[in-house]
């Protein structure tokens, strides 16, 4: 069938730095020409520019679907994420990676997944599955998986484990890129990673880090999600080094995409000074180029992934369109909300009070995890416990409160350790969104109330929960613990009341508790962290015994 479309506006040519008024046919999906006018005509408004990428992303952190990612995303302008899909491939395994593979085939949306290269992401966690170099290799066969996702085992690529390195030949056998995970990392050992073939990485949070990084030819992205917010450390960076830059979330949760994405990290560059068109190849041109993406890139030939916008300030998004397909309008999203199918692992049952006792052994000094708000790193402190009757209890006046992981795989006993800066004054929140093997992790007051928040979870087999001294409240998670199959913007609602009623009752300091509260069992991350087989040394990388 021969569709035709006419689109008319100042055409952003990010290729040839120029902006131009534009006459733009689309035939059948793809930009069949492109002309430029003397003016534009009368009823023609706003700048066409191409669409927006989220260049890293764990879409299971939106708490959403792939389908009902991509709903909420395209009001934005986002046409394409790149998307590491280990969180739920920790859970369910190949399994996990071939549901979002198929429910993203649902949608108008360009989902390009890669194959995780971390599963599990250490040997000190109890995982739902693992993937061997024979799995990845297998992946990276498929047209659908475009790279080797974020090798977050940086040491076992300087030690040049057997595993990690098939998995690495694998994507260069086959031309296809290889993500970084590498924190902190800098001077020979980080030369020597890059070296082996690793060129992108999402998780530097100085500018010191990431200069030293695309010295030696790696590429930085700039991220900017729910939890961990590097953009103000990093962006500066975009002034001589756009070509080698890029824009991504990693962890969006669904009410901070309800209220932007890629866009915002345009707005807030420009506001910064930086050259429009540096700031569109970080977020249009640079990762397509990068990862090979059939996305277009407002060419004639391209496919018709662009977008239309008020202005060159605040990047509000008129139009989106994929493929020729208009799929957002006017902050509406016009594609059809529609129910997935349910997959999970989740086996242990309901926990006891006396599970969740830290009994003191007569130290005088334990180690403390302190969380950082708007950062996934965590410092090690030394603190004398709170302890009553022989057990170690939270100290609420110095804001020093339990922290616990329970397996969710299987019975096992309960974790426990102390953490720092949550700032609760009554309750506990808990969630089975816990970076990277998603374990049910909770932070609480007194055990009584972690007890209630982690058998909230247990019940709905996965969710993020909240207990006050007179409420309770659970958001149900039921794809692998990590996802709703509802509408997205049914979800984002309520999470934001959960959210708030974690802030405003239970008393937390934190801009996203459960963001941040996902991230203290991701062990790959400096410096402390607890798995359900107990403290983690990210530095030594072992367990605190």
């Amino acid at each position: 069938m021969n569709v035709q479309n006419i689109i008319t506006g100042s055409m952003v040519d990010v290729h040839h730095q120029t902006i131009f008024p534009a006459e733009i046919i689309i035939n059948n999906g793809k930009i069949q020409t492109i002309t430029r006018l003397p003016e534009l005509p009368d009823q023609s408004t706003g700048y066409i520019l191409p669409g927006f990428i989220d260049s890293h992303v764990h879409i299971e952190s939106s708490m959403l679907v792939p389908s009902e990612f991509a709903r909420l995303a395209v009001v934005h302008g986002t046409v394409a994420t790149v998307s590491d899909p280990h969180e739920i491939a920790n859970v369910c395994g190949m399994e996990g990676v071939e549901f979002m593979i198929e429910n993203g085939k649902t949608v108008p949306f360009k989902f390009n997944f890669g194959a995780p290269s971390c599963v599990p992401a250490t040997l000190f966690e109890t995982a739902g599955a693992a993937l061997n170099s024979e799995d990845v290799a297998n992946l990276l066969q498929r047209d659908e998986i475009k790279y080797l996702s974020e090798m977050m085992n940086f040491p076992g690529v300087l030690f040049k484990d057997e595993e990690v390195m098939k998995k690495i030949a694998a994507a260069q056998k086959l031309g296809k890129p290889v993500d970084g995970h590498a924190p902190g990392l800098i001077g020979e050992k980080a030369k020597q990673y890059i070296d082996a073939g690793i060129y992108t990485d999402h998780e530097c949070f100085t500018a010191e880090e990431a200069l030293n990084k695309l010295q030696y030819g790696m590429k930085i992205l700039i991220r900017e999600g729910s939890a961990a917010k590097n953009f103000d450390a990093l962006v500066d960076l975009l002034h001589n080094h756009s070509d080698m830059m890029m824009f991504c979330s990693d962890d969006k949760h669904p009410d901070s995409l309800v209220l932007g994405h890629i866009n915002q990290l345009c707005a807030r560059a420009l506001a910064k000074g930086i050259d429009i068109f540096k700031i569109l190849k970080a977020a249009c041109v640079n990762p397509v180029n990068h990862y090979k993406l059939d996305v277009g890139l407002l060419r004639e030939g391209d496919a018709a992934d662009f977008i239309i916008v008020k202005d060159l300030i605040n990047f509000d998004v008129i139009k989106t369109f994929i493929n020729g397909e208009l799929v957002a309008e006017n902050g509406k999203t016009l594609i059809n909300c529609q129910m997935s199918g349910v997959i999970n692992n989740f086996s242990c049952t309901k926990k006891e009070l006396n599970d969740f006792e830290l009994i003191w052994n007569n130290e005088k000094e334990i180690s403390v995890i302190e969380a950082l708000d708007g950062q996934l790193i965590t410092n090690r402190i030394l603190l004398t416990p709170k302890v009553s009757e022989g057990k170690i209890i939270s100290d609420t006046e110095n804001d020093i409160l339990k922290i616990v992981v329970v397996n969710r795989y299987a019975n096992a006993p309960v974790a426990k350790a102390l953490i720092k800066n949550f700032g609760l004054k009554q309750g506990a929140l808990a969630s089975s969104v816990a970076h990277d093997s998603h374990n049910i992790v909770a932070v609480g007051v007194d055990d009584e109330s972690i007890s209630k928040a982690v058998n909230l979870v247990i019940e709905k087999k996965g969710g993020i929960s909240a207990v006050s001294n007179t409420k309770e409240m659970v958001l149900g998670l039921p794809v692998a613990g990590l996802m709703s199959n509802e509408d997205g913007y049914k979800i984002a609602t309520d999470y934001t009341i959960i959210d708030k009623m974690t802030k405003e009752e239970l008393g937390s300091t934190l801009g996203s508790p459960f963001m941040t509260l996902s991230f203290m069992a991701l062990l790959v991350i400096p410096h402390l962290k607890l798995s359900d087989k107990g403290l983690f040394d990210g530095d030594t990388f072992e367990l605190i015994l």
